[in-house]
């Protein structure tokens, strides 16, 4: 196959941790041809979409893991697959760029994931379509509305909506001198909408984030344990992975899950959950390939190709 990658600069992703490159090395143990583009690259003309492309090598075990040819103009349409792998933040621009995807969706091309499914699935805002996975859960923008929240569960944890890797989350307590400003901060004093949700004692044992591959479950998730005095247990806050074994009630929440993940072509997800509970799914750009893979001996990016293989036949 050709696949195109569109990510942020591959200069600066880290080797040892990046999931994206896992994808990328897999698809050249298998035979495919990587092409590589970054976000502004990409544009429409005359109703069809192109993209500024670069050739892209990759080689495993080397610092120098990389190599790009020279930038041509190409047809979307002309790669079999397109990894949609650029990171947050989830703004205009990437909101944008899934338009211009969703123009080589309809051309024929097969996006990774579905361009429309990335706009509706807001990664803190999906999961509330499962509140029976949830801790009770609000979002709101009101304030009056989030303090009677806070009162009623006296431990809560407060976030905005378009955060990542642990940023702007808050852990408030019933009579904590804070909560007045930090929900002033995060609502922009009540212009945005945040989520708050019931604190999960169970965050000491790790946020798990597990994989799922076209709405099935790979069977090892990464636990993404908080340094001491810490809440948060992301990895770039400072969290520490340890891999493991999925819980009878992990399958349980992949099952319920996975058929909602396939009707809307989320191909690649990261489900996040602490204890018996969901709080968030990753449709964007997910992460954990490389511990996960580490720890257990998988190959979890041969097993997407599997699936990108099939699709393609």
């Amino acid at each position: 196959m050709r696949v195109l990658v569109v990510m942020d600069p591959i200069e600066r992703i880290n080797i040892k941790k990046d999931s994206t490159l896992a994808m990328l090395w897999a698809a050249k143990r298998r035979g495919h041809t990587l092409g590589y583009a970054l976000q502004g690259g990409l544009f429409i003309q005359n109703g069809h979409a192109f993209g500024t492309i670069q050739p892209l090598e990759v080689f495993e075990k080397t610092s120098d893991f990389y190599r790009l040819g020279a930038a041509v103009v190409e047809s979307l349409a002309d790669y079999d697959v397109i990894l949609m792998r650029k990171d947050p933040p989830f703004d205009l621009r990437f909101i944008y760029t899934t338009y211009i995807l969703e123009q080589a969706e309809r051309e024929g091309a097969w996006i990774i994931n579905k361009p429309q499914s990335l706009r509706d699935c807001n990664e803190k805002l999906f999961a509330t379509q499962f509140s029976e996975l949830m801790v009770p859960t609000l979002v709101s923008s009101q304030e009056t509305l989030l303090r009677a929240f806070i009162a009623e569960h006296g431990d809560v944890i407060v976030k905005p909506l378009d955060g990542m890797g642990g940023a702007g989350i808050f852990r408030l307590q019933t009579g904590s001198p804070n909560i007045g400003a930090t929900l002033e901060l995060l609502t922009g004093l009540g212009q945005w909408p945040i989520m708050a949700q019931r604190y999960i004692p169970d965050i000491v044992q790790g946020d798990k984030r597990i994989l799922m591959i076209n709405g099935e479950p790979i069977p090892y998730c990464l636990a993404r344990i908080p340094p001491q005095g810490e809440t948060r247990g992301n990895l770039a806050a400072g969290g520490r992975g340890e891999a493991r074994s999925l819980t009878d009630h992990d399958w349980h929440i992949a099952a319920k899950v996975g058929p909602i993940l396939r009707k809307k072509g989320l191909i690649f997800v990261g489900l996040d959950v602490i204890g018996e509970y969901v709080t968030e799914i990753n449709v964007t750009s997910p992460t954990c390939i490389r511990e996960i893979d580490a720890q257990f001996g998988t190959s979890i990016a041969d097993t997407l190709f599997d699936v990108l293989e099939q699709g393609r036949t």
